[in-house]
């Protein structure tokens, strides 16, 4: 197993396999990575029970190791589970409370956290899931307080995540906890993903997708997006459609999935977001040409749908990478803990 320095990953793989889930933990973890220097992580599977074992789509699987891998482990990822009725088995639930007594962190995607609640260890803490499976993880585990509106979650050294998707957001949030954000950047771009967001970030998109594109307000939209620095207000785009205020709001609601305000507020903080990540322009000027006028307008309206200011995010997903001497210092160093 080449790069031995780096932490040993190992992802659990069992009959009935999460193919994405698994996906999504190799990619992450187990691609070659020589941009990264030494240090990187190590990648291996471990089968939890005896095979033969598949995956969903048909995969049959060839696990590296068996469930003793995990004495080794460094992070231990449960990339789903068999359903939330499935019972863990004690020897798997034995193996990573040990694991998690001498060190090791523990993460799940999805419905992986029914696997980590066996294990005791989520009892009194905070942990979350697919919106789904709330409910049930709720009935079965009592003692956990279960959070299913974020996107991830962490109780000390134990890391849970909501569906599928999420669970790149904490994987990318660990590889910026241990190796810091050039890193966890440089792996997002490879994903072609965003570098970050946050674990507290609710698991249901803010701005739903357009109902329809065509229409009256088609041609607005248009309009708006070509201008966002013009003084736009709801009684300016109603007009500019030729409606009353009631008529256009109602329009705009079917058209779109959301108010016109919420609508125009949203363009002008993804096209902040563009303007702060080239790194050409102050807060001020960036506020002005999104049409916010001045930058308290727009620290207000950033932090509110992205849950960090504009220089955060500046700081974070600018365009002026670091070197990968830089990469391979932060390796060595502390990080934070993840978000809460």
């Amino acid at each position: 197993m080449p790069n031995t320095a780096g932490p040993l990953i190992v992802a659990l793989l069992y009959d009935g396999l999460c193919t994405f889930e698994f996906g999504i933990v190799a990619e992450v973890f187990g691609l070659p990575r020589p941009e990264m220097g030494e240090g990187w992580y190590r990648f291996a599977s471990a089968a939890v029970e005896a095979g033969p074992l598949r995956a969903h789509g048909g995969f049959a699987l060839q696990p590296d190791h068996g469930i003793e891998l995990v004495d080794a482990a460094d992070i231990v990822v449960v990339p789903g589970w068999k359903g939330a009725g499935v019972a863990v088995p004690d020897t798997l639930a034995e193996r990573l409370r040990a694991a998690h007594e001498r060190g090791a962190r523990l993460v799940s995607i999805c419905s992986g956290a029914f696997v980590l609640a066996a294990t005791g260890l989520l009892d009194g803490g905070t942990a979350t899931t697919h919106w789904r499976y709330a409910e049930a993880l709720r009935a079965l585990h009592p003692s956990i307080a279960v959070d299913d509106a974020s996107l991830y979650r962490s109780h000390g050294r134990i890391h849970t995540s909501a569906g599928s998707a999420a669970g790149i957001d904490l994987l990318i949030a660990i590889v910026r906890e241990d190796f810091g954000d050039a890193a966890a950047n440089s792996v997002a771009r490879r994903l072609v993903m965003p570098a970050h967001r946050g674990g507290g970030q609710a698991q249901f998109l803010e701005r739903p997708v357009p109902v329809q594109r065509s229409g009256a307000v088609a041609p607005l939209l248009d309009a708006v997006r070509a201008d966002l620095a013009h003084p736009w207000t709801v009684e300016r785009m109603a007009d500019a459609c030729r409606m009353s205020l009631r008529t256009f709001a109602r329009r705009f609601q079917e058209a779109v999935g959301m108010p016109p305000g919420e609508w125009l507020a949203g363009e002008r903080v993804d096209a902040a977001k563009h303007l702060l990540v080239a790194r050409q322009h102050g807060l001020d000027e960036i506020a002005a040409a999104t049409g916010f006028g001045t930058a308290d307008t727009m620290r207000h309206h950033f932090a509110r749908r992205v849950g960090i200011s504009p220089k955060a995010y500046q700081a974070q997903f600018g365009t002026g990478a670091l070197p990968a001497s830089r990469i391979e210092k932060a390796g060595r160093e502390p990080r934070s803990r993840l978000s809460r």
